[in-house]
């Protein structure tokens, strides 16, 4: 399923929870506890973070390897 897709069929679905007050009232309720749960996730990040931590670690050390058997070695060596 695309993201499109999921879109539209969370929308679809929004407009039949809609109609129920008691229904629509748990949905909210539970989207506040699994939005509370994403910004307590330390693996969770912005873009902007995301990038940075990238920028950072291409500045540290590197190797290259000219083969997958050379890549291997080094691996198991470690």
């Amino acid at each position: 399923m695309t993201a499109l897709q999921l879109n539209a069929d969370i929308y679809r679905n929004l407009a039949v929870i809609a109609e129920d007050e008691s229904v629509l009232a748990r949905v909210g309720k539970y989207l506040r506890r699994v939005a509370k749960q994403m910004t307590d996730d330390p693996t969770c990040m912005t873009k902007e973070e995301f990038y940075a931590r990238v920028d950072e670690a291409a500045k540290g050390p590197s190797r290259a390897f000219d083969s997958a058997e050379e890549l291997d070695r080094y691996i198991r060596n470690l």
